[in-house]
């Protein structure tokens, strides 16, 4: 997930890169640790509470949080940076501080508010805590998930084909949201030479944009059971968004195009999220594979934080080339991934088919819990 304290005023960017200051980089290094587990923490967290019909809008309620961050963070930025020079401190210094207090304030309540699981939830009744298992536990199957650890699920899901092509997947939008969200201020101010304040303000409707069209991706991608439609929807707007950008055109049409990137990048990473989770039943394996799925995927994001050069300026080609490269490796490995998907599907529903003719045996309870996503009654979301 973006690091929502990444905008920096760009007069104050030289301190980051002066040798007299190292510990910022160690620093940097120790909050990447802390935050490096919480989207994937929290998505999890929602999948043992949520059905499969209901998962997508809460990851997008949760995401949405941090468009609406990054919609604020221009006009925060903005405020702060007349406090440049109080107490000998530069404006990058406060926003630190500031956003620091909040996030400790913030974790300290959530450890104190927060519930575990759906079975110790004490301010549901007894009645409501046995629906919300029962709900959850029997939304893949018709005889539920395995619920006991064991070593074998950590091989599922490092040997699971899907893990694998929804990371090419997740990484064709994390680095644009990643290369977009840090870069922003910066693209602006570079497409009239405009000046920090102004660029930070002009950082705030793209995110309103985004934030509206998430809501509507994943309200709508649950209601009618499906993740590819709008993730590929997703990925063409980043498409059209970069290329807009790479071009040699006016200034209105390149701020138009960061509208497309960040609705796009934004709008398609909770169904991303959501989709593999859908498709990963038994909840030990799905949260390995979750975490494989992130945490792999955000390299992309590693490499789209350093691609945006300051000789490139003002068009920067090298930057937007390799976000489109990202996009490109999507728009080839979805079709590939629903494809994959339908077939596995069509041979399911023959099989059960064979069994209601009495020509297959029909598999054990248990055998269809141990199988998991792979259990002839579970059909993958497209």
């Amino acid at each position: 997930m973006p690091p929502l304290n990444c905008i920096v005023f760009k007069r104050d960017t030289h301190v980051f890169q002066n040798s007299r200051y190292p510990e910022l980089v160690g620093v940097r290094v120790c909050l990447g640790v802390a935050e490096t587990g919480l989207f994937p923490g929290v998505t999890y967290y929602l999948s043992l509470w949520y059905p499969r019909n209901a998962l997508q809008t809460r990851i997008g309620l949760f995401f949405g949080a941090a468009t609406i961050a990054g919609a604020f963070s221009g006009l925060f930025a903005f405020a702060i940076s007349f406090m440049s020079g109080t107490r000998g401190l530069l404006g990058w210094s406060w926003i630190f501080i500031i956003e620091g207090i909040i996030t400790v304030a913030v974790g300290l309540a959530a450890f104190l508010i927060l519930v575990d699981f759906p079975a110790t939830a004490k301010f549901l009744t007894p009645e409501e805590r046995a629906f919300v298992i029962w709900k959850k536990k029997f939304d893949n199957s018709s005889v539920g998930e395995e619920e006991r650890f064991m070593k074998k699920h950590i091989y599922q899901a490092f040997t699971d084909w899907q893990v694998w092509i929804h990371i090419l997947i997740y990484m064709s939008l994390i680095g644009p949201l990643y290369g977009i969200t840090l870069f922003l201020p910066t693209i602006i101010s570079d497409f009239g030479q405009f000046s920090t304040a102004i660029s930070q303000l002009l950082t705030v409707p793209p995110y309103v944009f985004a934030t509206i069209v998430l809501g509507f991706s994943a309200y709508y991608s649950d209601k009618i059971m499906m993740r590819s439609p709008f993730i590929l929807a997703s990925q063409i707007m980043c498409l059209i968004g970069f290329s807009i950008n790479i071009a040699d055109v006016s200034t209105g049409a390149k701020y138009f195009g960061t509208f497309l990137i960040v609705a796009g990048s934004y709008s398609g990473f909770p169904g991303i999220v959501a989709w593999l989770s859908n498709n990963l039943s038994g909840q030990y394996k799905r949260g390995i594979g979750m975490a494989l799925h992130i945490g792999i995927g955000n390299f992309s994001g590693a490499i789209a934080s350093n691609i945006f050069r300051t000789q490139d300026k003002p068009r920067f080609v090298l930057g937007h080339g390799i976000e489109l490269m990202f996009v490109g490796i999507g728009l080839i490995t979805l079709p590939v991934t629903v494809f994959a998907y339908s077939r596995i599907n069509k041979k399911k529903a023959e099989f059960m088919g064979r069994v209601a003719e009495g020509l297959e045996k029909q598999p054990s309870p248990k055998e269809l819990r141990e199988l998991g996503d792979r259990a002839p009654d579970f059909r993958y979301i497209l």
